[in-house]
């Protein structure tokens, strides 16, 4: 058998490596596949140790594809192997630069301060913030884990502490470099001597104290997580998930609280906390929906304080935080519904309502949903959606339901009326509602009932997350 010659066998590896990226083509990358496999190769090789020696036509195509379903898995992302639009969407997201697998950290795993009274020392301050913004930011950080072990802080003014708290930027003394404006926000040291416990926050970012950039005090928090021994967590719900996501409100999730009693146990003298829910699982199958909306061309699932995004060309359903994409909204969505007409989604919290024109709060929001005629005696919208066909809103309230003129901007006559008598074959409550092409989709509890507008009856009966690929 006549031997490959090199070029012949460069040639077949690179094909190999362009089938990772492009499978279906056989043709050179093009400079966006360059830069997303530039940025995935970074990626993986910083948070789920993959070789630094593996570059260009050297790479393993075995061995990437490991790495990214790592990754994939981590995220809760469907697990390919492949390079897609959703894996590369989380890769290009504002995150902590801690590595992910805890393998890959230069350190052992479970390191622990051996002495409860932690030490703290704020070497130098950003000048995006008022001093006292930032030592306000770091000391309710530290309590956030002083509040649920039995961990106490003290401030040090000079010398050497546990945690020795920095802001630097790009290669900033510990051959650990950031990477300018977004991207790698900040790192930390688990416990041990010398660098052990560090945190250090890149001055490349802005820092705020508010939702208008990054929230400080919630990478502080996440941080000294680290700091204190934690690892990162895979519940996109808690406050050590590795991206970066501005909530309000008590930032521990039952997930944190577990993993640092873990290490410190409980506090004995532990004030009531009220962690965050974990965040909600698609396939788990009594899985119920707050509401739901269309959002130009894509589907908005509303579940507790996240949303699941969906997307005809999207192969997975995305789950974030409402409040990192929507700060002003409430943390809790009732019902929802869009207008494509006017291009306004209205989203219903309690007695108050909002509207989007895209991702944006219009202004002069939130307003009183009695503004739309409801009687005051409705405190709250179960579900909501708007059937283009006629032009009017369906409004859901406990067992009855409104229709709303969207042209008029009034209520129609003769409501309320029953959900039992005009939608033979359902419940009589609904959770949330869409409409697609004469088919209305009502959701109550873990069913989802396909109902056909025009006829007047059920036409299917189905799990409620089968609309999330479940």
């Amino acid at each position: 058998m006549t031997a490959l010659n090199p070029e012949v066998t460069t040639m077949i590896a690179w094909l190999l490596l362009l089938a990772l990226v492009a499978p279906s083509s056989t043709l050179p990358l093009s400079s966006r596949q360059k830069d997303s496999w530039h940025l995935a190769e970074k990626y993986l090789r910083r948070f789920y140790g993959l070789p630094a020696g593996l570059q260009g036509r050297q790479r393993s195509s075995s061995l990437f594809q490991t790495k990214i379903k790592e990754m994939q898995k981590f995220f809760n992302l469907k697990v390919t192997g492949n390079l897609d639009d959703n894996t590369l969407d989380v890769m290009q997201q504002a995150r902590c630069g801690v590595p992910d697998i805890g393998e890959y950290n230069h350190f052992p795993r479970h390191l622990k301060w051996q002495n409860n009274n932690v030490t703290f020392r704020i070497l130098n301050y950003t000048p995006d913030l008022k001093k006292s913004d930032v030592d306000r930011a770091i000391r309710t950080a530290l309590n956030v884990w002083a509040d649920v072990t039995p961990l106490t802080f003290k401030k040090l003014y000079y010398g050497n502490a546990d945690i020795m708290i920095s802001f630097g930027s790009k290669e900033h003394g510990d051959h650990n470099p950031f990477d300018g404006p977004n991207g790698l926000l900040a790192h930390a040291y688990p416990p041990g001597q010398g660098i052990g416990g560090d945190t250090h926050f890149d001055e490349d970012e802005h820092w705020t104290k508010d939702s208008s950039a990054y929230n400080l005090f919630i990478v502080a928090a996440h941080e000294l997580g680290h700091a204190l021994g934690m690892g990162h967590s895979t519940d996109p719900g808690a406050l050590m998930y590795p991206v970066y996501a501005y909530a309000t409100g008590y930032p521990l999730a039952e997930d944190d609280i577990e993993g640092i009693q873990a290490l410190y146990g409980p506090n004995p003298n532990a004030r009531k906390v009220k962690p965050k829910p974990d965040a909600p699982n698609k396939c788990d199958p009594m899985l119920t929906f707050d509401a739901a909306t269309e959002l130009r061309g894509e589907t908005i699932i509303f579940k507790d304080r996240f949303y699941w995004r969906l997307h005809p060309q999207m192969p997975e359903p995305e789950q974030t935080m409402i409040k990192s994409t929507w700060p002003s909204l409430p943390n809790k969505v009732d019902a929802a519904y869009e207008n494509p007409e006017k291009d306004v989604v209205t989203i219903f919290s309690g007695i108050r309502m909002w509207a989007l024109n895209g991702y944006n709060v219009v202004d002069g929001y939130p307003k009183y949903i009695h503004k739309l005629g409801l009687p005051k005696s409705v405190r709250k919208i179960d579900a909501a959606v708007h059937i283009s066909d006629t032009g009017k809103t369906l409004l859901f309230t406990e067992e009855d339901y409104w229709s709303y003129d969207e042209a008029t901007g009034t209520m129609d006559s003769g409501y309320p009326r029953s959900i039992e008598d005009d939608f033979p074959g359902m419940d009589d409550e609904v959770d949330a509602a869409t409409y697609h092409y004469g088919y209305l989709y009502f959701f109550h509890e873990h069913i989802q009932y396909e109902y056909s507008y025009n006829s007047r009856k059920v036409m299917r009966i189905l799990r409620t997350n089968s609309i999330l690929n479940c």
